[in-house]
This record gives structure tokens, sequence and C-alpha cells, in this order.
């Protein structure tokens, strides 16, 4: 009897370590990209030209990260998550954080995450397929003298947030966010909050709808998304999504040169099956009008690559895309000035151009 409850007590102490221990994750992915980036102003004065044309070894979303979760009833979990962005080609030493929360779920009333935590905006994207250098919406104007991908708003990490995701009812194909998050956060004086509800089936249609206000922008921000995998219906591994957004900035409302912000993105994914392992390419369209909410300044972007799969954790991509932004905001540094180092605002024509190839390791 003795040797039963001993044998009995080491495998509950066994299970308990086993639920406390974390899980250690993360990614390396570094690529060569070719980048060729020219921005040409269009006012007299102050005036401000760049180009770029070069070779660069870059690192793309790398991240290390312990995660894990703890019974604390029968019904009730802790769960926490710390991930940190790094780079590997040493362009910048450190960390920087990403997802860092703590948080419970319960099988009646959810998951909720308080930390640092993308914000509800996301939780309905599918649509988004670029890769490496093109592996996100991109930024809304050039800063710090470099010239970036123009697109609309883009979902943030939002510190000091707290964020709830409802339980999945059966018979409720419907995936219910909502989001708060303090007046500390991007620091602005307005407490911010955001909800989102995403449809799937699992039938390979989704479709999802979100409202964010005073997190990834002083303003509002309405976006919807849909997607389909046609291989459910007929005989194509093909997905597509669509993807649209309009963004309403604070303070610009009231100006002659502005108009809210109108964002669309269509993309497409195909799997290929002629390949030893498994492989895929994909083409994304991205078109955003009233660019961080200023009238007549406009992006088109279009971007190709492919990936293919040594393992499901080992994967090379290949990718190129150009992005190109008419009447686009350009903030830099004028030394020249009486005031030394005084930021200038101007305006003008920008063109990116990158061709890229990388490996990408999960762990």
């Amino acid at each position: 009897m003795k040797k039963l409850l001993l044998a009995t007590a080491v495998a509950a102490l066994s299970v308990s370590a086993a639920n406390a221990a974390p899980t250690v994750y993360g990614k390396a992915f570094l690529a060569a990209d070719y980048v060729n980036t020219d921005f040409d102003s269009n006012t007299g004065f102050p005036a401000f030209n760049y180009d770029e044309d070069t070779v660069e070894i870059n690192s793309h979303a790398s991240r290390i990260g312990i995660k894990g979760s703890e019974a604390m009833t029968a019904n009730t979990d802790v769960i926490y998550q710390l991930e940190y962005g790094t780079r590997i080609d040493g362009d910048n030493n450190g960390f920087t954080n990403r997802d860092t929360y703590l948080g419970v779920v319960n099988k009646q009333f959810g998951e909720v995450r308080v930390g640092k935590n993308q914000s509800s905006l996301a939780s309905i994207d599918n649509v988004v397929v670029g890769q490496g250098y093109w592996d996100n919406l991109g930024t809304t104007q050039n800063e710090n003298e470099a010239v970036d991908a123009l697109n609309m708003a883009d979902s943030n990490r939002i510190p000091s947030s707290v964020i709830w995701t409802a339980p999945k009812y059966d018979g409720l194909p419907l995936q219910f966010t909502a989001m708060y998050s303090s007046d500390d956060a991007n620091n602005n004086d307005n407490a911010g909050f955001g909800v989102a509800a995403m449809f799937d089936q699992g039938t390979g249609f989704t479709a999802g709808i979100a409202y964010d206000k005073d997190q990834n922008i002083e303003g509002d921000i309405i976006r919807a998304t849909t997607s389909v995998d046609l291989g459910k219906y007929i005989a194509a591994p093909v997905t597509l999504g669509v993807l649209y957004q309009v963004a309403d900035y604070d303070g610009v409302d009231n100006s002659s040169d502005s108009k809210k912000e109108k964002g669309l993105i269509v993309s497409g994914q195909m799997g290929l099956t002629n390949f030893a392992r498994p492989a895929s390419i994909y083409a994304q369209y991205n078109n955003t009008s009233n660019l961080n909410g200023f009238n007549n300044s406009d992006s088109d972007q279009i971007v190709v690559g492919g990936k293919y799969f040594f393992k499901d954790n080992i994967i090379m991509h290949a990718y190129a895309g150009m992005n190109k932004a008419d009447n686009a905001a350009y903030t830099w540094t004028d030394s020249s000035r009486e005031e030394n180092d005084q930021l200038v605002r101007t305006s003008g024509d920008a063109k990116v151009v990158v061709i890229g190839t990388g490996l990408e390791y999960k762990f």
C-alpha cells in the first residue's frame, strides 16, 4: 500500500512538473536582398532626394521566446509568453519585445491576456501572404533617411493592453475578440479599444470584420477580410484572399488636404505538387489611397514569391516586389537649418524594388 501511494505521488509530481515546464521556441530567417530605392522630392524647399542600390544581408522577423501554461483550478489555466525579436544579421544588438503577456484561459469564459499584445485587427488577417522583406503591410510614411514600402496602416503590438478571446461554442462558427489599452500606450492621451469577429465554418471560406480606436493610429480603423480555399470546392490547390480597410486619422480631419486612408489587398497562394517536398507560390497586390490621411498620397505594390519546404521547419524563400508611392511623406533631419537637427517633413515620389532569397529555420 505504501509503495502504491509513493508511486502515485511521484506520478503526480511528474505531471505537475511537466505542466509547469515552459516551451522554448523561435525562428531564424536570414536573406540576401537586392534593394533599389529612390525618393524624389516634389517641393521647392525643403527638398530632399535619396537613392540606394545595394545588396543587403537582412534578418526578417527572427525571434526567440518561451511560453507555457499551468493548471490553476480544474477549469482554469495560467498562460504566459515572453517573446523577443532579434536581428541575427547583427545590424541591431539586443532584443525587442514582441507578444509578451500573462493571462488565464477558462473553458467557459475564454482567454484573457495582459501585457503587450498584437492588436485585435490581426485576428482577422489571413490575407497577407508576402514573406521576407514583404512580410507585412509596410509603413505609411518614410522616416529616418530611409525609403520604405508604403502601404495602409498596419496592425501593431499594443503595450499596456488587455485582450479577451471568447470561447468557441458548438454550432456557432464565430470567434469574437475584444481589446483595451490604457492611455500610456503609443504615447497618446487616449485609452484605446478594438473588437473583431471571424466567421469560419471549416469549409474553406472565412470572413472577418474589425474596428479599432486609438490603438494602431490616433483615430479609427475599420477592416474587413474574406478568404476562400478553392481546393475545398474544385480540384485546384489555390487560396484567395481580399482585405479592405478604412482609416480615419485624428488631427488631420479638419485639414483641406486630408482624406480617409483607404487600402485594398488581393492575394493568392497555390500549392505545387510536382516537387519532392511541399512547395507553393504566391502573389499579392496592395493599393492605398490617401496615405496617412493626406489627399493624393497614393501607393501601389505588387509582390510574387515562392516557398520550398525541405522540412516542416526548414523553408527556402524567394521573392520579388515593387512599391511605388506618389506624393508620399518624408520626415528627415535637416542639420543645415538655423536650428540644428530639425525634423522636416517634405513630400515626393518614392519607389522601392526588392528581390531576395533566404532560409528560414523554426525551432
